[in-house]
């Protein structure tokens, strides 16, 4: 072979076997070796403060103007059209000029040494106002229960997008071996549904696993009658032996073993989630402190005293749900005869909030364990619809242009209120905090920087605050 060809050969080889090897380094990146346990925890971007989260989602939308966020402008104005000065913005079934201001009906008191003033709905949450921090300017632009509520779970307005909770584990892992990572408790259907809890584009081991209220707290939790505990662990040891025998011969697919890992979660969840959801084991004092033995607390005490077990035992992320949609009951939507509506709902809630928070704080957990209180929205100052002809004169329509949340634990510091609303409570005004806010500073609490937790989707990395979120709100808490 003449040089010259020698040298066309040779640069076609080099050529050809530098594309195969860069796809290699490739294909390695991406596949890199297999993982023990896709569900490991994971190193953080800083110093964590929290370790775990608590979602208090209040369904239907909480008013904050009879609980968190008191107007006397509003109380003086009760029954007068809303002044021109504030402005005009769609809302679902109302317009701002055809209705009359709305006066809370409820007691503010100052709470605590901060003297943070929480209405006569929360007494048993008020004696917690010092670990409390209130903020007050929240917004989005959704006002349906959907978007409002993707919103507050997801970071986007529209569904498909991964729930915070999703997020959390794909960056952080667990520290559970033999439970869910993130854990949903619901009170009846949800408006925005699944998705609320679901993992997006992200892999589908990410969404939250729904425990039941009734029945086995997981669809086949339960071990056969007909298998015995040692019979099943003989077959799950011989089902592990083969499988990892199988993924030897194909390393690299991390498919298979996501698969193989959660397979050995399912054996480990039905020894585990029986023992964690047998709330017989607590004592007297910890049933009462919830509200368990009482009818009207019994329900969302069992939820709490579940998510306390849950983080103990290294759970990520627990959500509970109160207000769930079912038959005539409508949760927190207020839209008729608000008042009324609110206080059945927070007469079930606000004692197991109060000993969720007692009983983190007694056994050394709230400081590790952020607590998140919220909604869909708020509700508007101003009564609901009644220029349809209905009425309504008495309730309140949804309001996404300011509302309430509140964070308790996880490393903040309680005793403080953030942000306002104007004057009647009609929109974010002051330190307004958007969700990208507010879930990057839930991700700054758990270690994690917002801006680098990010996964490639269709051409280019998603992340949870989308383009948004900055971090003033975690320099104001912490």
């Amino acid at each position: 072979m003449c040089e010259k060809t020698l040298l066309a050969a040779t640069r076609r080889q080099f050529l050809s076997q530098s594309a195969l090897g860069f796809g290699a380094v490739a294909a390695s990146s991406l596949l890199g070796a297999p993982a023990a346990d896709p569900f490991a925890a994971k190193p953080t971007h800083h110093p964590a403060k929290a370790r775990s989260v608590i979602f208090l989602f209040m369904h239907g939308g909480p008013s904050h103007l009879d609980t968190f966020d008191p107007k006397p402008l509003l109380n003086k104005l009760d029954g007068q059209p809303v002044p021109p000065s504030f402005g005009k913005a769609d809302f679902q079934f109302t317009k701002v000029d055809k209705v009359p201001l709305m006066a809370s009906p409820r007691v503010f008191k100052p709470r605590g040494r901060s003297g943070i003033p929480i209405s006569d709905l929360f007494e048993h949450t008020a004696a917690h106002a010092d670990d409390l921090a209130v903020i007050r300017s929240c917004h989005h632009d959704g006002f349906t229960h959907v978007t409002g509520q993707t919103w507050m779970n997801t970071g986007w307005g529209r569904i498909g997008r991964p729930s915070i909770g999703s997020w959390l584990v794909y960056g952080l892992g667990s520290e559970s071996s033999n439970l869910p990572a993130y854990v949903v408790m619901l009170d009846g259907a949800i408006k925005a549904g699944a998705p609320a809890y679901g993992a997006g584009f992200l892999p589908a081991m990410y969404q939250g696993t729904v425990l039941r209220s009734s029945g086995p707290p997981i669809l086949n939790v339960n071990r056969p009658p007909s298998i015995s505990a040692p019979q099943q662990e003989r077959m799950f040891n011989l089902l592990r032996d083969l499988n990892r025998d199988h993924l030897q011969a194909r390393p690299g697919d991390s498919t298979l073993d996501a698969r193989i890992a959660s397979y050995e979660l399912a054996f480990n969840m039905q020894m585990s989630v029986p023992e964690v959801s047998d709330l017989t084991r607590e004592t007297a004092a910890t049933r009462k402190l919830y509200g368990i033995d009482e009818p009207r607390t019994a329900s969302f005490g069992a939820q709490c005293l579940m998510a306390r077990r849950l983080v103990e035992r290294g759970v990520r992320f627990v959500q509970l749900y109160s207000g769930g949609k079912r038959g005539a009951e409508v949760g927190w939507d207020g839209h008729n005869e608000c008042d009324q509506n609110h206080q059945f709902m927070a007469s079930q809630v606000d004692r197991p909030i109060a000993g969720l928070l007692a009983d983190l704080k007694s056994r050394g957990l709230l400081d590790s364990t952020l607590i998140l209180w919220g909604g869909d929205f708020g509700r508007t100052p101003f009564t609901d619809g009644a220029e349809s002809g209905g009425g309504n004169r008495n309730g309140r329509d949804h309001n996404p242009y300011g509302f309430t949340v509140w964070l308790a634990g996880g490393g903040i510091q309680g005793g403080k209120t953030i942000g306002e609303t104007d004057e009647i409570g009609l929109r974010a005004a002051v330190d307004r905090v958007s969700m990208h806010d507010l879930h990057a500073t839930m991700l700054s609490l758990l270690g994690l920087d917002h801006t680098r937790l990010t996964y490639f989707f269709q051409g280019r990395d998603f992340r949870l605050t989308d383009v948004g979120g900055d971090n003033n709100l975690y320099r104001r808490l912490t």
